[in-house]
């Protein structure tokens, strides 16, 4: 607990651009959490590598995506905003939890088993203990809370019990972290498949909509969206395109689903997916607008990442030299 607030932690990937599901599933909902926990948010690099990356790309990728963090409304003073990289307590974690970890527990993890189908010329060691190092992620920071989806739902549990494991020998030197249960965030859709989650390593370009996307883009997307021949606006199961439309209005107008519903009745599938492309358009411009402005502040960025990682490594090295002498590693020599 830092400051009298319990601690919250997340991140995202530095790969891929940040989607409209990303923002409204999780980055929306991150914006007022300072209020309530000490909040660390990092700009996942390390993972990252598991997938081979073009490393000019990874950089300007990470970047970008720290920028957007603020852009979309963290404050970086109140929240720490950091590169994973750039705090050697997450490896160094990693490594020591890496020996408390079965590869029973590894072996029932599914990510692994899909990230291996995708990339089957490229089934690394680190693909593998890939839970470890985000396990290592939350409880290097004494994470009380963690913000998690359905798919991230294993890794909580396993770093769970790798924290009380290593607390049954050594006594309680990590805090175990309970999975964030706030305001839920829209589960937004495939504007193409809409039985499957938007998601940012999509083929399809059309399927999602990204924070940078242009309006003529952003438009010209929703036009395409996969919906029914019904040409009625209801939000049920059995019309899940039409449905993903109405949750994606209902978060960009902050409208509930019913003053949706009953907004377009009567009116055809054309005129409201146009609707909705403009929603969302009013609802990026602001976004994109403090992005360019960002951007243009090199020094400015360049400040944030400098100071957030110092404050990021301090908070780490207090609980790596704990763990570090618990396991019988030599003191330091000052």
């Amino acid at each position: 607990m830092l400051d009298g607030k319990k601690t919250l932690f997340s991140g995202m990937q530095a790969t891929g651009n940040i989607t409209l599901g990303n923002y409204m599933g999780a980055l929306k909902n991150w914006i007022t959490l300072d209020e309530e926990y000490q909040c660390f948010y990092c700009v996942v690099d390390l993972h990252s590598i598991t997938v081979r990356q073009d490393p000019a790309e990874l950089r300007k990728r990470a970047r970008t995506l720290l920028t957007l963090y603020i852009a979309a409304g963290l404050d970086p003073v109140k929240n720490c905003i950091y590169y994973q990289s750039h705090v050697s307590g997450h490896a160094e974690l990693s490594w020591i939890l890496n020996c408390f970890t079965y590869m029973g527990e590894l072996n029932r993890m599914t990510q692994f088993k899909d990230k291996s189908a995708k990339h089957a010329d490229n089934i690394n060691a680190g693909l593998f203990t890939y839970p470890v190092l985000m396990a290592a992620d939350i409880l290097l920071f004494q994470s009380d809370v963690v913000p998690v989806g359905v798919d991230q739902k294993q890794h909580l549990e396993i770093t769970r019990d790798i924290a009380e494991r290593f607390n049954s020998i050594y006594g309680d030197v990590f805090t175990i972290p309970e999975p964030y249960i706030g305001k839920v965030g829209a589960k937004i859709m495939s504007l193409q498949d809409p039985t499957k989650k938007m998601s940012k390593s999509d083929e399809n370009i059309n399927a999602s909509i990204y924070l940078m996307d242009d309006p003529d883009t952003i438009i010209r997307k929703f036009k395409r969206a996969v919906t029914d021949s019904d040409n009625q606006i209801l939000y049920n199961d059995e019309k899940p395109g039409i449905k993903n439309l109405i949750d994606i209005y209902s978060v960009s107008t902050n409208k509930t689903i019913d003053e949706v519903v009953k907004e377009f009745d009567g009116v055809g599938y054309g005129d409201f997916k146009l609707a909705v492309g403009e929603s969302v358009v009013s609802v990026l411009k602001p976004i994109q607008d403090k992005f360019a402005q960002l951007t243009k502040d090199k020094d400015y960025i360049d400040g944030i990442i400098k100071d957030n990682a110092e404050k990021a490594n301090y908070f780490a090295t207090k609980t790596l030299r704990k763990v570090q002498k618990k396991v019988g590693f030599p003191e330091r020599v000052r």
